[in-house]
């Protein structure tokens, strides 16, 4: 209380509330791998912001097959495009599912071999944080398995440490991938994660150089070829009157007759035999007019009579004369538009494969927003996802739900005929704890624990007596009534959806007291998904 020597009225303001608890946000992921401008670590909105302080994505290689100036295939060049990074493609995925604040933690850019202990570096980074609240490990994937699933468990072990955040795992593609996953994973630390399968094919296109996609055609490499006729005919001689119309003409005077030309795309004019001079020199300069666009070479012999010999020989390029073109899409996007064109449409067809996480943790995001975080984060619906790359069945799906041995759930994405791609699975890696099976069980105490804990730090250091014991448990009673109203807590009455204890003789003993602890003890009856709806059906007897 102030103490006043001044006569005068003084107003003093007395709180007569308890404090409140002010609620921690729930779906802030952290994501961890390689982007253009590497190692760095910034909170993001948008994927302008992330575009700005990190880059874009590593431009992908392909071949693309032509024939005839036609389109045949598109294949990508894993060799080139290796090691993959999927870090601007991930968090494209994570906002067209509903993602909004994000951090990104980058731990090499595009020159960077990935290696474990980069991923390990970002974890570190990442504890420094208090914030995040879901850890993803995006271009952990492309590690060597055995790296991979030591990061997992890092995650899970920090994640147990702070008590703050949840690990969302990706179960790796291919073929066994499940029952490795089981057997590396470990045992530790399983209520503080959850794994989803199989990858999805995405409609993201890969980003791309137009230098960068090569046109694989049966093309002469542009070199000059020179190669003298190995039959060098018989000499012809002229006989007749010098008022006489010549009817061969031989220029130039060496005894071998060679061929030399740059080696671009020859021509060959079959079935001339017969036809005049005119007619082949007309066809002559229509192919010409096509020189720059298609990279013909075309040879005339304007000198002589004009006229076409009796009979020709087709002369064969050497087989090391030929190569595979060089050209790229940049390369013929003024002089071959049609088959640019083509080329454009194809590649706009080619859609990333990526992991679940990135799109899972947006689900997270979206729920936690729309209904709250004790909504299991299932049954919705995935945006920007064609399909998973695996189908499941629902007899399939019972092996990853419920793992007898271990007790390790792995969530299903499965895509059902008129709903789309939905998230089907709401299982914890600990399926068979009977607390912590479910992913919005976990995450609700996540909350409720980090909440309650930032709010009570007014307490520190106050008297451990029965009016600060008061304020505490009004403030977190409080709390608790609100989320029991807004549906997160179980029972139809506030005592039986929660509790809340403290002071001397109940949750303290005199020698605690002494000690300088104020223990608090709360009980919440976090509401649990309906994960397997029975409906029983019996015959009823007519009874008119």
């Amino acid at each position: 209380m102030a103490t006043y020597k001044t006569p005068g009225v003084y107003v003093e303001e007395i709180s007569t509330l308890p404090p409140s608890v002010a609620e921690v946000s729930t779906a802030i992921p952290a994501f961890i791998g390689y982007t253009e401008a590497g190692r760095m670590i910034a909170r993001i909105n948008t994927m302008l912001e992330y575009e700005t302080i990190f880059g874009k994505a590593k431009p992908s290689s392909f071949t693309v097959q032509t024939r005839n100036n036609s389109l045949v295939a598109i294949q990508r060049d894993m060799a080139t495009d290796d090691p993959e990074f999927v870090m601007y493609y991930s968090l494209s995925l994570f906002f067209k599912n509903g993602g909004g604040s994000c951090y990104v933690i980058s731990v090499g850019d595009y020159n960077s071999t990935p290696a474990k202990t980069h991923f390990e570096a970002g974890l570190a980074e990442l504890e420094k944080e208090d914030e995040p609240t879901l850890i993803l490990l995006t271009d952990a994937v492309n590690l060597p398995p055995a790296d991979y699933y030591d990061l997992c468990q890092q995650a899970l072990a920090q994640c147990n440490k702070l008590g703050d955040r949840f690990a969302i795992l990706d179960v790796l593609n291919g073929e066994g991938k499940v029952e490795e996953f089981r057997n590396q994973i470990g045992i530790n630390n399983l209520l503080y994660g959850a794994a989803y399968y199989p990858y999805l094919q995405t409609s993201l296109n890969f980003h791309f150089a137009e230098d960068g996609i090569k046109l694989d055609g049966a093309r002469i490499g542009g070199s000059t070829w020179q190669k003298a006729f190995g039959d060098k005919g018989i000499v012809v001689s002229f006989t007749g009157t010098a008022g006489d119309t010549p009817k061969v003409k031989i220029v130039g005077a060496g005894d071998e007759i060679t061929f030399n030309a740059t080696a671009l795309h020859l021509l060959t004019i079959n079935g001339v035999n017969g036809k005049t001079g005119a007619d082949v020199v007309t066809a002559w300069d229509a192919w010409a007019s096509v020189n720059d666009s298609q990279g013909f070479s075309i040879i005339k012999n304007e000198g002589g009579s004009g006229e076409v010999p009796t009979s020709t020989a087709n002369v064969d390029l050497e087989a090391q004369s030929v190569a595979p073109s060089s050209d790229t899409l940049a390369s013929i996007r003024s002089t071959n538009t049609t088959l640019y064109n083509q080329i454009k449409t194809a590649m706009a067809q080619q859609r990333m494969v990526l992991p679940p996480s990135p799109a899972i943790a947006g689900i997270y995001a979206s729920v936690d927003r729309d209904r709250g975080v004790w909504k299991a984060p299932a049954n919705v619906s995935l945006s920007a996802v064609l399909g998973p790359v695996v189908k499941i069945t629902h007899d399939q799906q019972e092996s990853l739900n419920v793992d007898p041995a271990a007790g390790k759930s792995i969530n299903a994405i499965r895509a059902f005929m008129g709903k789309g791609t939905l998230v089907w699975g709401a299982r914890t890696l600990a399926g068979n704890d009977n607390e912590w099976r479910y992913v919005s069980v976990r995450r609700l105490f996540n909350m409720i624990e980090e909440s309650t804990q930032k709010a009570t730090a007014f307490a520190v250091f106050e008297p451990n007596d029965a009016t600060t014991w008061l304020k505490v448990k009004a403030m977190i009673e409080s709390y608790l009534y609100g989320l029991w109203e807004q549906g997160a807590l179980a029972g139809s009455t506030p005592e039986a959806a929660y509790f809340v204890n403290v002071g001397l003789g109940k949750t303290m003993t005199a020698q605690d007291i002494l000690e300088g602890r104020m223990i608090v003890e709360i009980g919440v009856a976090a509401v649990r998904p309906a994960e397997f709806i029975i409906l029983r059906f019996t015959h009823k007897v007519q009874e008119a």
